[in-house]
């Protein structure tokens, strides 16, 4: 697989390998680590894979960016319980995506304009 090929559904490479975490924080170190094996993992003819990447990668930009979604993550992530006969590496990232999600809908309100009379 060419990595050229990944790379360009994955916008925030860069930023994300080159996050400059504090040395005792394991957490950001393995999200990157999976991020990273994961990208490079996947079959690029599979739309659904594809997908995921693309997704994977807003949300761990999204990780970087937001220290408030930082702290989420790290705090839900060591509560992941994984079943080993299923792929871990895809089922780990299902659940970052499915935290980022849930963080998404409870952060995010919808603002109604009142009418002033």
């Amino acid at each position: 697989m060419n990595n050229s090929e990944v790379l360009k559904y994955c916008p925030n490479y860069y930023n994300i390998v080159n996050f400059d975490f504090q040395d005792e924080d394991l957490i950001s170190e393995k999200l990157i680590g999976i991020y990273k094996n994961y990208i490079f993992s996947i079959n690029l003819n599979n739309q659904e894979d594809i997908e995921r990447i693309e997704e994977l990668d807003r949300v761990l930009a999204s990780y970087i960016a937001d220290y408030l979604f930082r702290r989420t993550l790290q705090k839900e992530i060591v509560t992941v319980q994984v079943k080993k006969d299923n792929n871990v590496l895809r089922s780990l990232v299902d659940v970052i995506i499915r935290i980022f999600t849930n963080y998404e809908e409870y952060t995010t309100r919808k603002i109604y304009i009142s009418k002033w009379i």
